[in-house]
């Protein structure tokens, strides 16, 4: 497959066309530290490659402490403890997670996940945690209710309001979308930023009936932008349904309210900017993940998304999961352009 170098320039070809970005995984192969990482500017991709105490998180340190090594440079056991407060940490941050993707976060060697499976029974008959479905033969687990409650009585991880178990969505079948969704999560850093995740975001206007979920939000301070938004298609929807999603955030981002007092000019302002994402200048992110079927056909799908997102105006990113998980740099086939996202949506009337 053969990619153009600029989604900014015109293709004499009929072809969709995308800049194949910098941004590479936290501490993925290939990645260092850059400086200035704070510096989240639309036009220029960045390089997503700081640890929890470098670039973006100097100052929210959201990593899960990493295993301890002896003096012999040997990875220490885990003790079942730590296991089980890891592996409910890390139910509450994604929701839903199979064995082997909780032994990438626990585990110190390659038998990790006998010690998960062992802790696991443990939380399971302790009421914290339970099954509700499988994805091929690996079991999905999430917390209980009873489990939530224990790490919001630890304060163990930031408040998550109205989040659910994900029991529902696992006994519905939609286990292997949100075990895809966990993949994505650990793909993106994994340990480093666990905590900063949130799944099943909903993003709502009440006034014009807009509401859909993002499958993903991870806290990302910069400069200009506070979260990196993700949405994963497990290959289980149409190709518009998938490019209606992507210009849902369009229509997010474009919506705007009047404000003033009474008796006063006043002005209009983006709604996310003042009711949701009020740290930030620039709207987040998105950032499109395909996974569920053949590398090519998921190359096809990345092809046709862009042309039907052709002239977007908000950042949008693109990547396969296993290109992901491989550390490949990720697609740019949408630009963040407030001034014609103001020019396509009407202005609300003030008083």
């Amino acid at each position: 497959m053969t990619y153009t170098s600029s989604a900014r320039q015109p293709d004499p070809e009929p072809r969709p066309t995308w800049t194949r970005g910098a941004e590479r995984l936290p501490g993925g192969s290939g990645s260092s530290a850059v400086n200035g990482a704070a510096n989240d500017f639309n036009v220029v991709p960045i390089t997503a490659a700081h640890t929890a105490r470098q670039g973006a998180f100097r100052h929210a340190d959201t990593s899960l402490p990493f295993p301890e090594t002896s003096a012999k440079g040997k990875k220490s056991t885990p003790t079942a403890g730590k296991v089980r407060a890891d592996a409910l940490r890390m139910l509450g941050c994604v929701r839903i997670a199979t064995v082997r993707q909780m032994a990438v976060i626990t585990a110190e060697d390659a038998d990790g996940r006998s010690y998960v499976r062992r802790a696991m029974k443990e939380l399971a008959e302790l009421g914290l945690a339970e099954t509700n479905g499988k994805a091929g033969k690996h079991p999905i687990w999430n917390l209980t209710v009873a489990g939530q409650k224990a790490l919001a009585d630890g304060n163990e991880l930031p408040p998550r309001p109205k989040a659910g178990t994900g029991a529902k969505a696992v006994r519905a079948g939609f286990g292997p979308h949100g075990v895809a969704v966990t993949d994505t999560i650990l793909a993106f850093g994994g340990r480093d930023h666990l905590t900063g995740w949130q799944v099943e975001v909903n993003h709502a206007i009440k006034e014009t009936g807009l509401s859909f979920n993002t499958d993903a939000v991870l806290a990302w301070p910069t400069r200009t932008s506070e979260v990196r938004l993700f949405e994963l298609d497990n290959g289980t929807m149409s190709q518009a349904r998938l490019a209606r999603e992507v210009w849902d955030y369009e229509r997010y981002a474009g919506h705007r309210v009047w404000e003033g007092a009474r008796g006063t000019i006043g002005g209009t302002f983006p709604f996310w900017q003042r009711h949701r994402y009020t740290r930030s200048k620039t709207f987040p992110r998105l950032h499109v993940v395909l996974a569920g079927k053949a590398e090519h056909l998921l190359d096809n799908r990345l092809q046709a998304l862009a042309a039907d997102v052709e002239g977007i105006a908000v950042a949008v990113w693109v990547n396969t999961l296993p290109r992901l998980q491989g550390g490949d740099p990720w697609y740019e086939i949408g630009v963040d352009d407030p001034d014609r996202r103001r020019s396509r949506y009407p202005e609300p009337a003030g008083r």
